[in-house]
């Protein structure tokens, strides 16, 4: 058991004798040992909390004022950002909190990804991770929803529609999605209640994820098992000071685009109120669902739908089943990634091949998000089908093949090697 702090304050110390909250948060955040040769791309775990945070809040200040109706609902969006007192701010925080929550945690993710995070011992830590980003996914998709304007309207239409595409179940699941046979006030309310209700299970799988660092220890940039107390320092005031230090650049980011770029994220045609009667010319999602977006349109007519499994004049998997399936597989290959990548180093930094391997997948990524901001025709057809092909290549073929046959530069046996051999 855990040493008790003992605190100067009596009415803190009394509280601790008999919940001893205040020790546990004095040895989590206070004292616990970190790596010390942690960089700057350690920010972005804390950032991403400070997001969630924002978005809670400033989610709940904006559900006093919203009316989730078919009739009112751009109509109560527009009252909050003329006549509500300040609720132009509270929206726009909200609006582009949301790209900012996926700048962050994407960063985080690429970060765990160069820096091999979700090796052993930390198999459930970046599962966890995983399930986050599935979840900031479903909430986000439902919040875009609510302002009922015209991209809101299609989306909702275009993506409930997928499920159709699941044998037997398929139209059920998409009626009960929608609570009807189209996408209508019913579908506006099930959105409502889910976007306010997945924030704080979002909140919770965080909470997991936070005790699952602290049960295994912080990885680093060199991949190694740190020596306490010889390669740590303590949480605060060291990393205290230097998380604060990437809150202000990023919080100077994120108000430039608040006050001077609110709109730079956003689609015009969200302006214009849904009308069920009148298709936009290009159906495009928010920038953080791009790269999937190309991987769902990727898939050839004739591939899986029709030239494999037609021969026999039926079809057994459609190519939009398909497209469906290498979409959600595109986030189901992030679980298997502790089980393909079976090089006992981890930093991308002493594994020369899996870093090249892990520039040309970024690339990737961004290709993948650029081609699902285009219309699937011409060039970007075949540029999201190559693309698409290499996103799994990357993760099913090259991260086994690569941590089988690599030979590593040698790791350091602790973090502090490197300096002490220096001034020797």
């Amino acid at each position: 058991m855990a040493t008790k702090t003992e605190f100067k304050n009596p009415v803190v110390r009394w509280v601790d004798d008999r919940l001893p909250v205040f020790t546990y948060l004095d040895h989590e955040y206070n004292q616990f040992p970190m790596p010390r040769n942690l960089n700057y791309w350690w920010n972005f775990g804390a950032l991403a909390s400070v997001v969630l945070i924002l978005m809670i809040l400033t989610g709940i200040m904006l559900a006093m004022q919203y009316t989730p109706h078919v009739d009112y609902a751009f109509e109560s969006v527009e009252r909050i950002m003329r006549d509500v007192n300040y609720g132009w701010l509270l929206r726009y925080l909200h609006m582009n909190g949301a790209s900012m929550f996926f700048i962050v945690v994407y960063i985080h993710m690429f970060r765990g990804l160069y820096y091999g995070s979700y090796h052993a011992p930390r198999e459930l830590l970046w599962m966890l991770g995983v399930v986050i980003v599935l979840l900031m996914m479903a909430t986000a998709f439902m919040g875009y929803v609510l302002p009922w304007g015209q991209m809101s309207f299609w989306g909702a239409t275009v993506i409930t529609n997928l499920f159709s595409a699941i044998p037997w179940v398929g139209d059920v699941i998409v009626t009960w999605l929608w609570g009807g046979f189209s996408v209508d006030n019913p579908t506006l309310n099930r959105f409502y209640a889910l976007h306010y209700l997945l924030p704080f299970v979002i909140f919770a799988v965080v909470a997991l994820h936070v005790i699952a660092v602290h049960i295994t220890g912080s990885n680093n940039p060199k991949g190694i098992d740190v020596q306490v107390p010889r390669d740590t320092v303590t949480f605060h005031p060291y990393f205290t000071a230097k998380d604060s230090v990437g809150l202000v650049a990023f919080l100077l980011f994120f108000s430039a685009v608040v006050f001077f770029a609110p709109n730079v994220f956003g689609e015009p045609d969200n302006y214009i109120k849904a009308n069920p009667l009148q298709t936009p010319p290009h159906i495009v999602p928010e920038w953080y669902f791009l790269p999937f977006y190309a991987i769902l349109r990727a898939v050839p007519d004739n591939f899986i739908g029709g030239w494999v499994t037609g021969w026999m004049g039926v079809t057994f998997v459609s190519a939009k089943l398909a497209g469906v399936i290498a979409m959600f597989g595109s986030i189901a290959v992030l679980f298997l990634l502790p089980w393909l990548d079976r090089s006992k180093v981890r930093s991308a930094r002493y594994r020369p091949v899996h870093n090249a391997f892990f520039w040309v997948f970024l690339v990737d990524c961004f290709v993948l998000g650029w081609v699902g901001a285009n219309p699937a025709e011409g060039m970007f057809i075949w540029i999201g089908r190559v693309a698409t092909a290499w996103y799994f290549v990357h993760f099913l073929i090259i991260i086994p093949l690569v941590s089988m046959i690599e030979t590593p530069r040698p790791v350091p046996a602790s973090i502090s090697e490197p300096v002490l051999k220096e001034k020797a």
